[in-house]
């Protein structure tokens, strides 16, 4: 089972290498690594030189970023992992050992946040219960997918915020996630950025009004007046 790894980037220079380097054992056993980039000023692009099997520039926007790395990848199974993500060592094996033994065609880890914050270890559990319950992945929880159920559905919608939670919903309809436990890692630094208390009562807002029919255009204004 081929391993496509799907990584979309905005002005991740400072971080970039380290995120790569940790993606070259894989790399080694025959998986690809496929970078997008969405319009970065840094060296986000030139910085991956040497490091992924496949550099692209794209429009800015995750789900276009990601649609435009599906469509080069050569993998059996699709893996969107965001710059601030770590994989689990063991993420090959359990993908690979996961996908057949239960019959399911996509899926995500379970998440950890890295940050010394208490209720950072909260907001993981609670994320990752709320999967489970709901069969919706985010992002954060790196979601995977066989390559021919993604095109089958059309990919990610291609909306300016809540694609996660879109595609999760077009995928659900076709096969439950797998939810391993195995766990990503994820930076604490949006959370960090914005307040814990405010970053999850924001988010939780954001997906409420996206639940009852709000544009991803106007969340995405919602989100980005809550970054100034």
């Amino acid at each position: 089972m081929k391993l496509s790894v799907v990584i979309p980037v905005l002005d991740e220079a400072a971080g970039i290498r380290s995120a790569l380097q940790h993606l070259q054992p894989l790399r080694a056993i025959g998986h690809e690594v496929i970078l997008i980039d969405g319009g970065s000023r840094d060296a986000t692009f030139e910085l991956a030189e040497g490091f992924v099997d496949s550099r692209l520039r794209s429009k800015a926007g995750r789900a276009v970023q990601m649609n435009a790395g599906a469509r080069v990848a050569r993998g059996e199974v699709l893996l969107f992992l965001h710059a601030d993500t770590r994989l689990p060592v063991d993420a090959v094996t359990a993908i690979a050992n996961g996908l057949p033994r239960s019959g399911r065609a996509w899926g995500r880890f379970d998440v950890r946040i890295d940050g010394e914050h208490r209720l950072l270890q909260v907001v993981a559990c609670a994320m990752n219960l709320r999967s489970r319950l709901t069969s919706i992945c985010t992002g954060d929880q790196t979601i995977f997918v066989r390559r021919d159920l993604f095109e089958r559905v059309g990919g990610f919608p291609q909306i300016e915020l809540m694609e996660d939670i879109a595609l999760s919903r077009r995928l659900r309809g076709c096969s439950p996630p797998l939810a391993l436990r195995e766990a990503v890692i994820t930076s604490a630094r949006r959370w960090e950025k914005r307040g814990v208390w405010r970053t999850i009562m924001l988010m939780w807002w954001l997906r409420l009004r996206f639940f009852f029919g709000a544009s991803p255009a106007a969340l995405r204004r919602a989100y980005d007046d809550e970054a100034k």
